[in-house]
């Protein structure tokens, strides 16, 4: 990966932002099947927040960056990946973030097997297009399933996140990114603490952020970027 690619990419961020008179997004890059040293790169250009698929890929990661590049480092692991309910007590253990919890069963696991550590942060992963393929809870099970979330002390919740179906113009994702912004504010007028959208990614992420996104997950525009020339 180029060096000045990370750097390259928060300008765009920043740009959209701007454009948009939106606050400036946090960016979550999505290291699923990347190799640990392409994480590395990126913990030594100042990146922080990093999203991944399965628990096993993240684990291996988590501990490599612990002994090297990321020593004294807070990062923040995130979980962006569909959760079986029987991965529930790794992944309550290893990571920072949920991104995709969508049922109550998934919520009763993690807070049963965070333990004692600080709690854990939750993001309701809505289906908003309602796609038969996709995960995620439908809009109107979002109340009750954020009440389940807060009436545990071990889960924080924090916001949603969201898949948009990937019409082949991202222009055209811009209506399921509005309505998953309304249901955002919903929510946080609900629930104190809720502070994070969790959508847009590498071709779509000035679509996300014009719509409210506050947190953008960006892999192919980061680690895609490897081969092309200086």
């Amino acid at each position: 990966m180029h060096e000045h690619v990370l750097h390259h990419i928060l300008q765009q961020l920043r740009d959209a932002a701007h454009d948009a008179g939106r606050p400036v997004p946090r960016l979550l890059a999505v290291s699923k099947t990347q190799d640990e040293t392409a994480v590395a790169n990126l913990v030594l250009q100042g990146q922080d927040a990093f999203g991944e698929n399965y628990v096993q890929e993240a684990a291996g990661k988590r501990a490599a960056m612990a002994a090297t590049a990321a020593a004294g480092r807070a990062l923040e692991w995130h979980l962006i990946g569909h959760l079986q309910s029987n991965k529930a007590a790794e992944a309550a253990a290893l990571f920072d973030w949920v991104h995709t919890v969508d049922r109550p069963k998934l919520v009763a696991a993690l807070a049963r097997h965070r333990g004692a550590d600080a709690p854990l942060n939750v993001l309701i992963q809505v289906n908003i297009d309602d796609e038969a393929s996709k995960h995620g809870c439908r809009p109107d099970e979002v109340p009750a399933l954020a009440a389940a979330i807060a009436a545990e002390p071990a889960l924080r919740l924090r916001g949603l996140m969201v898949i948009p179906t990937p019409h082949a113009e991202p222009e055209q994702r811009r209506p399921s990114f509005r309505r998953a912004k309304a249901l955002f504010d919903a929510l946080a007028a609900d629930h104190a603490g809720v502070d994070t959208l969790s959508m847009g990614m590498s071709d779509d992420f000035a679509i996300a952020i014009a719509e409210g996104a506050t947190l953008v997950r960006i892999g192919t525009a980061l680690f895609g970027a490897r081969a092309r020339p200086a």
